[in-house]
């Protein structure tokens, strides 16, 4: 799994946090502890797919888009992540029976294992995530 997964829930979490306000990339970076750059490429992302909107200029920035049950991290998963958890082998020798194989045996277990994981990430909405934090304070 790659960072960008984590970085649209933190991204999103806060701006769902802020829902009458407008948030800066440099500010969501601040709390998310990356670059900038790093962030406006996920927020770019999330943008594109509708998950949020974006005002340029003075007083402008992201604000969340669409109600917070309808995001689930299934859905940010499949945008940032899809294929994460299949197999790099690399140039295998294909005379070998374990080096001609390999790389079709792991994708089948791999793709399984992705499967499991969308039907567990399906049970979280980000109004879940959410209440995890308030939760916690």
């Amino acid at each position: 799994m790659n960072s960008d997964f984590t970085l649209a829930i933190h991204s999103l979490t806060y701006l769902a946090l802020q829902p009458d306000r407008m948030s800066t990339s440099e500010a969501i970076s601040e709390s998310a502890g990356v670059h900038p750059v790093r962030i406006r490429k996920v927020l770019s992302l999330l943008k594109k797919h509708g998950f949020i909107k974006s005002k340029e200029g003075t007083g402008g920035g992201f604000i969340f888009a669409i109600d917070l049950s309808e995001v689930n991290l299934w859905d940010i998963y499949k945008l940032t992540s899809e294929g994460a958890l299949q197999p790099k082998c690399p140039e295998s020798n294909e005379q070998c029976v374990v080096g001609a194989n390999m790389q079709r045996v792991l994708f089948a277990i791999f793709l399984g294992a992705e499967d499991h994981l969308g039907e567990y990430l399906k049970d979280y909405s980000l109004k879940e995530i959410i209440d995890l934090i308030n939760k916690e304070e």
